[in-house]
């Protein structure tokens, strides 16, 4: 399974792009990839908050 998530600050769904690629896949494991997927922009979210607040404490 392929996916593009593209989420906003505030976790919503702005682009949800998914592809099975050469299988199917279940509409558990979409609710898990959507999952996956949110907690680990969070975290890219958080790392670049924090690193754009680092940069203007160092200014």
């Amino acid at each position: 399974v392929d996916a593009n998530l593209v989420m906003t600050g505030s976790g919503k769904f702005v682009e949800v792009q998914s592809s099975g690629e050469e299988a199917t896949f279940s509409r558990g494991d979409l609710d898990t990839l959507l999952g996956l997927g949110a907690k680990g922009i969070a975290e890219i979210n958080r790392l670049q908050e924090d690193a754009i607040a680092e940069g203007l404490r160092s200014d």
